[in-house]
This record gives C-alpha cells, sequence and structure tokens, in this order.
C-alpha cells in the first residue's frame, strides 16, 4: 500500500471517529426539557410555545444554540457549543444549561459557567420574535 493511499485511509477513519465522539456528546435523552430539531435556512429557530420557563431548546442550526426562558416572556440564545471541550450541551432545565460530556452548567439567564470544568461564558446570539417564532440573527 502507498503512503498516499494510508494516510487518505487513516484520514478517513479520524473522520468518522470525530463525527461519532461529536454525534454522542449531543445525545438527548427523552427525559429533559429540551428538544432538537432543525431548523430551515432563514425560518424560525423555534416557536415561544416551546420553551418551557426555566427550560430551554437545542437547536442544531449553523454552530448550534441553545434558546432559554430564564423567566416568563424573556427569551435568550447562546452558542450551544460547551467552553470546556467543545461537546454541544444537552439540555436545559432549572435556568441551567447542561453538557453531559463532563457536567459543566451555564447559566440561562446570562450564559456564565456555573459548574466547572468550564469557566468560559457561552457567547450570547441575538433573537428576533416574530408573533410565536423566534429567529436567531447572529
Amino acid at each position: 500500500m502507498s503512503d498516499t493511499t494510508r494516510r487518505a485511509v487513516l484520514a478517513g477513519a479520524v473522520g468518522v471517529t470525530a463525527a461519532s465522539v461529536l454525534a454522542a456528546c449531543g445525545d438527548n435523552d427523552s427525559g429533559s426539557n429540551t428538544s432538537a430539531g432543525s431548523t430551515a435556512a432563514g425560518g424560525p429557530a423555534a416557536k415561544k410555545s416551546e420553551i418551557p420557563v426555566g427550560g430551554g431548546k437545542v437547536v442544531p442550526d449553523a454552530g448550534g444554540t441553545v434558546i432559554t426562558q430564564p423567566e416568563s416572556g424573556t427569551f435568550k440564545a447562546f452558542t450551544a457549543i460547551c467552553t470546556h471541550q467543545q461537546c454541544i450541551v444537552s439540555e436545559v432545565s432549572n435556568n441551567s444549561i447542561n453538557c453531559r460530556c463532563h457536567g459543566s452548567t451555564f447559566s440561562a439567564v446570562d450564559g456564565t459557567a456555573t459548574n466547572p470544568p468550564a469557566t468560559q461564558k457561552l457567547d450570547e446570539k441575538k433573537l428576533r420574535l416574530d408573533g410565536d417564532d423566534i429567529y436567531i440573527t447572529t
């Protein structure tokens, strides 16, 4: 087998392994207050009615977003990528954004890290509300 062929095989194996690890990080069980769903290009990321007070929804849009409703009528959005080792956060409950990979938690109000190993906050994203629709604008 030539060096080029070996490199191609190894690169493919690394890609498959990385994809499997990332898929496991974002795994979501049915007992959480979060539901993952896809968004159509330019369409709403979620409906207000899908975001419980004190809970949220992880949306696998470009880069991943978590939308929260820390108090009735107040909606926030943050990157869904944990600042510890870049796993996708898994759920939102009791105003806490939770990452199952290593136990990090973040505030659903402002994205600050509330439990290590993550120490950096989640970046906030801008929302646009239109009736019951929630759009991510940045």
